[in-house]
């Protein structure tokens, strides 16, 4: 089997550029924990896209995703039942299992974010698209927490706050490409009120409404990102730095979506290595005010919340 450190690195550097640059600043342990974490949630996203560390999907039916989910769900449960793997994404996710004591229904959650997407499960209101930012992202950010020695349960609160906001980010970048494979994550009632029927959001004249919504994601990611920022405070320094520095970078792509209005779905939104770099430099002030004010329980109102962190 090839070195597990070094697939989990291969993953996150060609399936996330932006996450594996802020990875860089962890230190090595964490690091390496983090990597093959993201190594496995990758993988399963992608056995159920059919695609290739994100890219080139292919169409599959219904029932060849829901084959895949029951696949990876068996051998999720093998890993967590302390199982080897002959697959390098479940090794890896073994050693982090077994490293960090990550919970089972943790895992697990995850999956049943990619069974919304195999089931093209429909959005009808935010609060519908909300809990399936948590468990397609909102989930990783928890777990990841845990990686970096967290267990206090507000802390993992707004953990699941910065993963929320990463999708509600991606979810705007992507409306339009969506579509076009016939997913809409925008909640039915906001399109609604736009005048927009399901099943006719793609539609050309809708263009300019559509991207009022994502606005509106944008501005309600800010919120959780806000969230996200209390929560870093509890964290080491380098994991402190390491996720705000991811946090800019995502941040700023929603930001661009926001100020470049529709023609921002001309082409993906993605923000050039010179400004995350840039960003990354900005994390560690950002960090460092953050851990120097160690701000008391401040309130955390208004924010979708899972019920059994």
């Amino acid at each position: 089997m090839q070195d597990i450190s070094a697939y989990s690195q291969q993953s996150i550097r060609q399936g996330s550029k932006s996450f594996a640059k802020a990875a860089m600043l962890f230190d090595r342990d964490t690091r390496d924990s983090v990597m093959m974490l993201y190594a496995w949630c990758r993988h399963c996203d992608d056995v159920i896209d059919g695609q290739t560390l994100g890219h080139d999907a292919q169409e599959l039916s219904r029932q060849e995703k829901e084959a895949r989910l029951q696949a990876l769900q068996r051998e999720t449960a093998r890993v967590c039942d302390g199982h080897a793997s002959d697959i390098p994404a479940f090794a890896a996710l073994g050693q982090v299992v077994r490293r960090h004591a990550l919970p089972r229904r943790h895992l697990f959650e995850l999956l049943e974010g990619f069974a919304m997407d195999a089931r093209e499960q429909r959005f009808h209101t935010l609060d519908d698209t909300l809990r399936y930012c948590y468990h397609v992202a909102g989930v990783v950010g928890v777990m990841m927490a845990r990686i970096m020695g967290v267990r206090d349960a507000q802390v993992m609160h707004r953990a699941a706050d910065l993963g929320i906001a990463f999708q509600l980010t991606n979810i705007a970048r992507d409306v339009r490409d969506d579509l076009r494979i016939g997913r809409c994550y925008l909640p039915e009632d906001w399109l609604a009120q736009k005048g927009i029927a399901p099943g006719e959001a793609a539609q050309p004249q809708h263009l300019p409404a559509l991207h009022a919504l994502a606005c509106e994601l944008v501005e309600l990611a800010e919120q959780y990102y806000a969230s996200a920022r209390i929560g870093m405070t509890q964290l080491p320094w380098r994991c402190a730095w390491a996720i705000a520095g991811a946090l800019l970078i995502y941040r700023e792509i929603g930001l661009r979506v926001r100020a470049e209005g529709a023609a921002a779905w001309e082409q993906r939104t993605s923000v050039s290595g010179r400004r995350k770099l840039l960003r990354l430099f900005q994390g560690g002030f950002v960090a460092v005010h953050a851990k120097a004010r160690r701000p008391a329980e401040a309130a955390r109102s208004g924010l979708w919340t899972h019920p059994d962190l």
